[in-house]
């Protein structure tokens, strides 16, 4: 489903990812351990398309990602769900995880994925009209893992995914 091979990725002058390689097939669940600043969300930021790599090759589903868009990734199902939560804090809950079913095949499903999220965390469901912003972090957190679920992602990617939990 993914495959990385030899990713370099660069801020400015300074190398954060070396040779990089991964697969990830279909049903998995892949975690990346490390240090603080040992690239963990870099490779993530690359997947997505938010950091661009400068050298190796990266697939999606057979499909070479080295000149799609971030916008064309989410498209493909590729989605990403980046530490700090980044929820629309003046928005509810509602409305932030309808938030992340904007693209055609989501917005196709948004209902049904909707009812699937409550089930899933039902949390959400109890605080369906609250301000985002006026949760717990944990809540908050929960409320952006929903909001990827919105997505109907092929591949979800969660970066500090128990953060506030």
């Amino acid at each position: 489903m993914l495959e990385l091979r030899g990713i370099n990725t660069f801020y400015g002058d300074v190398q954060v990812l070396r040779d990089i390689s991964l697969n990830v097939n279909k049903g998995e669940i892949i975690t990346i351990v490390g240090e603080n600043a040992a690239g963990k969300s870099t490779i993530l930021k690359t997947i997505s398309g938010a950091v661009a790599h400068k050298t190796g090759s990266l697939f999606f589903q057979g499909k070479d990602l080295s000149r799609v868009p971030p916008h064309v990734r989410v498209e493909m199902g590729l989605i990403h769900v980046p530490e700090g939560r980044r929820l629309f804090p003046q928005m509810s809950v509602k409305e932030n995880l309808e938030m992340g079913a904007y693209t055609k095949r989501a917005r196709q499903k948004r209902r049904e994925n909707l009812l699937h999220v409550y089930d899933m965390l039902p949390r959400m469901k109890e605080r369906h009209k609250q301000m985002a912003g006026s949760m717990s972090g944990g809540e908050q957190q929960m409320c952006a893992i929903g909001r990827g679920l919105m997505a109907c992602p092929d591949l979800l990617m969660l970066d500090e995914p128990t953060l506030g939990l």
